[in-house]
């Protein structure tokens, strides 16, 4: 019983090290994607993430992002350019590239999808974002 005992506690010990490493690694991701986050996108979805009304789309408790985690992926990756449809409201506009690495990508989408109302679960990673094609 005690061997049983043993194992099931060192499983447990073992099982709880990786979710605080995984999840010290997200926040970690977190906050470099908040750094790139003002650097590139800051001037058009505004510090609060609400965007411009009718011109830039908000990212805040955004329903397109939480739905389409990919095509968010690949809009950063490699720009957007026409209609999308976000809580509602449609947009027609054109992001450009903003020539960001996959890891950088992966890390402003780590930010965007826990900011601002968004809890959007799991990490984003480099290999997610590099599997993503244009």
């Amino acid at each position: 019983m005690k061997v049983f005992l043993f194992i099931v506690l060192s499983g447990l010990m073992t099982f709880g090290a990786i979710t605080f490493s995984q999840q010290d690694e997200l926040q970690e991701s977190i906050s470099r994607g908040q750094e790139i986050y003002t650097d590139f996108c800051i001037n058009c979805h505004m510090a609060n993430g609400e965007g411009v009304e009718n011109t830039f789309p908000p990212l805040a408790n955004s329903d397109y992002l939480k739905n389409n985690q990919e095509a968010s992926i690949r809009g950063i990756k490699y720009g957007q350019k026409g209609e999308i449809t976000v809580n509602g409201v449609t947009y027609n506009g054109n992001m450009a590239p903003m020539g960001l690495s996959d890891d950088e990508v992966a890390d402003v989408m780590n930010f965007i999808n826990n900011s601002w109302g968004n809890s959007i679960k799991g990490m984003v990673t480099e290999e997610q974002v590099t599997a993503i094609k244009k």
